[in-house]
């Protein structure tokens, strides 16, 4: 048996690193999952890595409403009900000191990061209830928790869920509707690749990821180890925990405020 067998679950963000990786899975586990995101060549390599029984896929921007409501539908439609939602889908923009921040910028990494966490626990909330219980995954940040110079509009996005997430555990509970934040460090990702090119960091060596040395464990968390938690939390093995914020950063926490 597996730790999800007939559970369904949303991943939004599912064309990329954590998405696909939470994906396979949670499919592995017995689930049936559907993929949101825009990029439809990833989110179709996903569903038939994994196969259309278990799998399906919604092109969607999370930061619209109609989209958001038509993605729960079409879960509800294909599979029958939402048991699961990892609220996944997110966005680092670009890096700019405050000052030099465009606002347009700011909004557009807001919109997706913490107007798609909203939207998606505004319309995922009630397919739980009709299902009589559920839990929500959101994606955080160990930014989420601390500053990182010159990316106020991430940081502030990943700081602004961790709110919404209590605030849906308390809203949650009475109907059995559990919610919570995983908060990775940096992980072996696109993001972390665009981030530290940004940066002006050396991106070729996948052996030398040059922020890793900020990391107590010295080295890049993998997309896998960060499913295993939402797994955790997506499955009963959880099921007294709610409104937490739950690390996965390899001590990057430990010592920092």
């Amino acid at each position: 048996m597996g730790k999800l067998d007939g559970k369904v679950a949303i991943i939004t963000g599912g064309a990329g690193g954590i998405g696909s990786a939470a994906a396979r899975l949670f499919a592995a586990e017995g689930g049936k999952v559907m993929l949101v995101d825009l990029d439809e060549d990833a989110l179709q390599k996903n569903v038939a890595a994994i196969g259309e029984e278990q799998a399906a896929y919604t092109i969607a921007d999370v930061s619209d409403t109609s989209d958001t409501q038509a993605y729960v539908a079409a879960t509800a439609e294909r599979f029958g009900g939402v048991d699961i939602a990892l609220l996944n889908a997110g966005i680092e923009g670009k890096l700019h000191s405050i000052t030099d921040m465009p606002e347009e910028m700011f909004d557009k990494v807001l919109a997706v990061n913490v107007r798609g966490v909203f939207l998606g626990l505004k319309y995922v909330m009630p397919a739980m209830r009709q299902r009589g219980s559920g839990s929500i995954v959101v994606t955080s940040s160990t930014a989420g928790i601390r500053a990182v110079g010159g990316m106020s509009a991430y940081v502030t996005s990943k700081h602004a869920v961790v709110g919404l997430m209590r605030t849906a555990a308390l809203e949650g509970a009475a109907d059995d509707i559990r919610v919570n934040t995983v908060n990775p460090s940096p992980i072996d990702t696109r993001m972390m690749s665009s981030i530290e090119e940004q940066r002006g960091l050396p991106t070729g060596d996948r052996s030398n990821r040059p922020m890793a040395k900020f990391t107590p464990l010295q080295r890049y968390g993998e997309p896998e180890e960060v499913a295993r938690l939402m797994l955790f939390l997506g499955s009963e093995d959880s099921s007294f925990c709610t409104g937490g914020v739950y690390m996965v950063d390899g001590g990057v926490s430990a010592g920092r405020g």
